[in-house]
């Protein structure tokens, strides 16, 4: 019996939820996180986010998936602690460079098992 599970979607949830979390607690209760800008916090856990999906892709075999999720991650990781303006635009095409690659690649295998099925 073949079986598995869709585990990205509740990856994605934990992590988004933990990134508003962080910044909501840091908007409305207190001004730092153990002493971290809550927007860090929020964009730190977000390239954690990214990181685990690139582990998990990387487990099942997609290791194209894994390293789109991979250079994500690295552009948010770029993007938490920076002040200046090459890093922040270097962060921005990471994060960019790896978006666009999961999206066309997720709407070419939904096509594909769109067409399979009908």
């Amino acid at each position: 019996m073949d079986e598995s599970e869709d585990v990205q979607g509740t990856v994605i949830g934990i992590g988004t939820v933990v990134a508003l979390g962080a910044y909501v607690y840091g908007r409305f209760v207190g001004d730092s996180i153990f002493g971290f800008d809550p927007t860090v916090v929020a964009i730190t856990a977000f390239g954690a986010t990214f990181a685990a999906l690139a582990v998990l892709h990387g487990a099942y075999g997609r290791r194209d998936f894994a390293l789109a999720y991979g250079v994500a991650g690295v552009g948010l990781f770029s993007l938490a602690p920076a002040s200046s303006g090459p890093r922040m635009l270097a962060g921005y095409l990471l994060l960019l460079a790896g978006g666009v690659y999961i999206a066309v690649v997720t709407l070419r295998v939904r096509r594909a098992q769109r067409d399979l099925a009908s």
